[in-house]
């Protein structure tokens, strides 16, 4: 995961009060984040991308599917 990476808000809460942990990063898993209004911690981590990606739903009634 790139250091620019960053959570825009909590995960559990909603809030943008976000800060990077101090214990930082373990064996390569991606930052440890704290939410400040919900006193949560949590990790972001990306995984891959998908075989097929997304393709366009040929009957028109949904946007995207996977």
């Amino acid at each position: 995961m790139s250091e620019r990476a960053a959570p825009f808000y909590c995960p559990y809460c909603g809030d943008e009060d976000l800060r990077p942990s101090e214990e930082g990063t373990s064996r390569g898993e991606g930052a440890i984040w704290e939410c400040a209004s919900c006193n949560r911690a949590f990790r972001l981590a990306f995984l891959g991308l998908l075989a097929k990606g997304l393709r366009r739903d040929r009957a028109g009634e949904g946007d995207t599917s996977i």
